[in-house]
């Protein structure tokens, strides 16, 4: 076969991140706002993916479109399967950053143990393809869980968030200018990009109260899906990525490529020097969140306390829909309870604009509260007396 890959070029990374940024904000959008919920959009995505990706392997070339519609779907697929660990097994983000870290080694290791090579380069027989889409769903996965770990970590929020992995793309790229191995910077360079991307929409999306720029997930994904599809269209046209099968891959020399490889020591050591220094700052633990860590803050409040600084009026509707809900569910009507707590949702965000700069403290409670009911309520497996007790709980909390 052909190169069934792009040429590394600047379209390639423009593209990917575009790819990373609607994996993160495509999901949330399908799961959280339409109420699809996590594992039917993983189901659905899943079978997709496994769509999309017999398409590809039948061609014997690269094409654009196919190729780049692979790498979005598995972007969002990826996304999907870190979020079901946490937040529905409720594996500790640090746990699966392990795991998928050593599932990668895995995949390297057997790719290289019986291929002799890992480099982008090199993808023209069918073997070689299946273990780089392998190593891209786990890529995807591990930068998911490697970005929620910062975050609940740090505590850092968006446009912030976004400076840490941009950054050490910027030394890998550095690093690879002065002579580092072109196959371990590509790889370490494809695994950054997906918290930079997923930072990015986050960012892009988030309600301004949060800092970010108010786009919401559903504006943020059609803004880098036309994007993606613009750029596509543009490298179908010009065949400025194609990979020149008779011209040999870039080699570093030995020497260099050992010194390179201490500098990346250093910078892994400083990200990680960085890491610990912001994790010992004070900050606000993340809100659990469905993209997030899973960990909601659930702080204890007096009855009523955390919403007394808010409208009566606004506590009423979210404490009415409460109610409804909970009757529901003690009635055994988990389908109708499911689309009741929807509008709870819509309401809660719809106001947090004007709530949150009231009461930031009490809102946060709140805020964990509503998604603790909405974990529970939309789990592959719903526990009725779990979800009795979380809405008790907000009940309680809205006084």
């Amino acid at each position: 076969m052909l190169s069934k890959v792009p040429e590394v070029t600047v379209w390639f990374w423009i593209i990917k991140i575009l790819c990373t940024t609607v994996g993160e904000s495509f999901a949330d959008w399908i799961n959280m706002t339409l109420g699809v919920g996590l594992s039917l959009t993983a189901l659905l995505f899943t079978v997709l993916l496994a769509a999309v990706l017999v398409w590809q392997l039948r061609l014997d070339r690269y094409v654009p479109f196919v190729y780049w519609l692979t790498v979005v779907v598995l972007s969002v697929t990826g996304t999907l399967y870190t979020d079901i660990l946490t937040d529905n097994l409720g594996v500790p983000l640090a746990v699966s950053t392990t795991v998928f870290a050593a599932c990668l080694a895995v995949v390297f290791g057997i790719w290289f143990a019986r291929e002799r090579t890992l480099s982008i380069h090199s993808i023209v027989t069918t073997p070689r393809e299946l273990f780089y889409w392998l190593a891209v769903l786990v890529t995807f996965a591990l930068g998911t869980a490697v970005g929620d770990w910062v975050l609940d970590r740090t505590g850092w929020g968006p446009g912030v968030s976004v400076l840490l992995p941009a950054g050490l793309i910027a030394a890998v790229a550095l690093g690879r200018r002065l002579g580092a191995n072109a196959v371990l910077s590509f790889w370490l360079a494809y695994i950054l990009t997906r918290p930079l991307g997923a930072n990015l929409g986050d960012w892009l999306a988030s309600p301004r109260a949060d800092h970010g720029l108010g786009l919401g997930t559903a504006l943020t994904s059609v803004i880098f899906l036309a994007a993606i599809l613009a750029t596509v269209l543009y490298l179908t046209r010009t065949r400025a990525d194609i990979i020149d099968n008779g011209r040999p891959a870039p080699v570093a020399g030995p020497a260099r490529a050992r010194i390179m490889l201490g500098y990346y020591a250093i910078v892994a050591i400083l990200a990680g020097a960085l890491l610990a220094w912001a994790s010992a700052q004070p900050h606000e633990a993340a809100a659990g969140d469905d993209e997030g860590s899973g960990a909601s803050v659930t702080t204890a409040a007096m009855p009523g306390q955390a919403a007394s600084h808010f409208p009566q009026t606004e506590i009423a509707k979210f404490h009415t829909i409460a109610s409804d809900t909970l009757a529901l569910v003690q009635a055994g009507k988990q389908s109708e309870a499911k689309a009741r707590i929807k509008d709870l949702e819509t309401a809660w965000d719809q106001d947090e604009s004007t709530l949150k700069p009231l009461d930031s403290s009490g809102w946060k409670v709140l805020d964990g509260q509503i998604d603790d009911v909405l974990h529970a309520i939309r789990a592959s497996h719903p526990d009725s007396t779990a979800e009795a007790q979380r809405l008790t709980a907000l009940l309680a909390t809205l006084g």
